[in-house]
């Protein structure tokens, strides 16, 4: 709202012509100014902020052979792909409360699902609370925050309610079909071990989709032109975390024959610390058709994903809004198919903690920014808050522990970081009873050439991967003598690295 201010009168007891001209001339900036920051507030860009529940690097943009991800894929084309981006904790809940406060997990207190994360730093503001006190509208459809899956599809979960203006709790028809799914151990919840099933129809009905008709309401219910504000829309897919419950015809996408079978990992987990190897209940035994039925179901899945994350940008293009909207699009995590054995999530390997992360900037906001750009900078999920508060023009909050991608975006060859960092509880102990480190602590970074993970300080054994000779991490080199050095060089950047992440609420 702009304040009018009286103009000078003339006559008697006006002002004479001289301060008439310097008050005229004061309005008149008065004005400009005034005018400059309602201007300034429509400029401030509409953040579009995507998560996708268990999504690993198998997609198009980054260049899977079988999996079928197009609307991603056009995505990274308009914005900047990070080729090598980590979580912090490779669980949905530490993860989730990471990257929305801009803490690490020592700094949340969360290191497993369960507790929330304001009963350790209750006052602490969120990335979405943080824009929503710059007067943006925050809103959010489907999941955000942790939720357990199925469980707590429909509810709030484990939301946090001072982040939002409005929330949407859609639950669709999949939820209905949890007691139909194939698993591979009928004695874990359905979403805790692999499970899948094809179902027929269009997916109108089920719960990604009805996500992401939530969403579209919200931003043309919201839509900045009628509420004044810019929009910081929130949108969490369930999808592709188990159950793999999706289409038929996305199942269609994928022959059984077009699968690749996961390698042989029993030789490959000789030189392994136990307590590395998060094996989860039968996982280990199961068959090739069962691996190839989950890994269908799973690329099924994210294609599902996929055409809602069409039709959503769809829906922004349709409101006028893609040319001044920032769209984020992330994982909470990775998910292993196979590679050392393992399936899911929960253990310090690449498969498990890499994420994909892309961002895209409009054309002509700011200017500088790289558009259909690829980087292999290291960065952190941590580091989006402080990223989309530059971004934003809101400046840095005080008490984020990332750093700005900024830089990144403006020149894909920039390095912001030395190393990611990640923690995980150990989960050796889901299938071996014996184990009697159930407190275990993981710790691992990622720099551009190595892997370097501890297990309890050393105590449990150590990790040390180089990927430009061995991408897969078949060879542990961290007891080769030839390594010691780099071993040495690697152990002095974890502990500066946990140093940080373990300085309360870092600055």
């Amino acid at each position: 709202m702009i304040t009018e201010l009286p103009l000078p009168r003339s006559g008697p007891g006006s002002l004479d012509s001289g301060a008439m001209r310097t008050c005229t001339l004061a309005w008149v900036a008065a004005c400009a100014l005034m005018l400059a920051g309602a201007a300034a507030a429509r400029e401030r860009p509409n953040i579009l902020f995507i998560t996708v529940d268990d999504l690993n690097t198998d997609l198009g943009a980054y260049g899977h052979p079988i999996a079928q991800s197009p609307a991603i894929d056009r995505l990274a084309a308009e914005g900047m792909r990070f080729d090598a981006a980590y979580a912090q904790y490779p669980v949905c809940s530490p993860s989730r409360s990471s990257f929305l406060t801009g803490l690490y997990p020592q700094q949340t207190g969360i290191i497993t699902n369960g507790p929330h994360f304001r009963e350790f730093v209750p006052d602490i503001v969120t990335l979405p609370q943080f824009f929503a006190q710059h007067g943006y509208f925050t809103a959010r459809a489907g999941k955000m925050f942790h939720y357990n899956v199925p469980g707590q599809i429909g509810t709030d979960g484990l939301d946090d309610p001072q982040s939002w203006n409005e929330r949407r709790n859609p639950k669709g028809v999949d939820v209905s079909h949890t007691a139909r799914v194939n698993t591979i151990n009928p004695a874990t919840p359905v979403g805790a071990t692999l499970t899948w099933l094809s179902v027929a129809g269009d997916g109108s009905r089920h719960t990604d989709a009805l996500v992401t008709d939530a969403a579209i309401d919200l931003l043309e219910t919201h839509h900045p032109q009628r509420s004044g504000k810019p929009l910081f829309l929130a949108v969490g897919y369930f999808r592709p975390h188990a159950p793999f419950i999706a289409p038929s015809g996305f199942f269609e996408l994928y022959p059984p024959e077009s699968i690749k079978r996961p390698a042989d990992f029993m030789a490959d987990r000789a030189d392994i610390p136990t307590a590395a190897l998060a094996d989860r209940p039968r996982q280990l035994r199961m068959t090739e058709a069962e691996k190839i039925a989950a890994i269908r179901a799973y690329y099924a899945s994210i294609t599902f994903v996929d055409a809602q994350i069409d039709r959503l940008l769809r829906a922004l293009e349709a409101a006028a809004l893609r040319d001044s909207t920032i769209i984020v699009l992330l994982s909470d995590h990775g998910f292993h198919l196979g590679a050392h054995g393992l399936w899911q999530k929960g253990d310090l390997f690449e498969g498990s903690v890499r994420v994909p992360l892309i961002l895209s900037v409009p054309e002509g906001y700011g200017g500088g920014f790289v558009r259909g750009g690829s980087s292999d900078s290291l960065a952190e999920l941590v580091d989006l808050y402080p990223t989309l508060a530059e971004l934003a023009g809101l400046g840095r909050p005080a008490h984020v522990a990332g750093v700005s991608l900024v830089p990144v975006l403006r020149n894909p060859a920039a390095r912001v970081r030395e190393s990611a960092y990640t923690l995980a509880l150990s989960r050796a102990g889901l299938t071996r009873p014996e184990w009697q480190h159930k407190d275990a602590m993981g710790e691992s970074i990622r720099t551009g050439r190595y892997r370097y993970t501890i297990w309890d300080n050393e105590n449990l054994g150590a990790e040390l991967y180089d990927y430009w000779s061995d991408p897969e991490e078949i060879t542990n080199l961290a007891d080769h003598p030839a390594h010691l050095a780099t071993r040495e060089r690697l152990a002095e950047e974890l502990a500066r690295r946990r140093s940080h992440a373990s300085s309360g609420l870092a600055r």
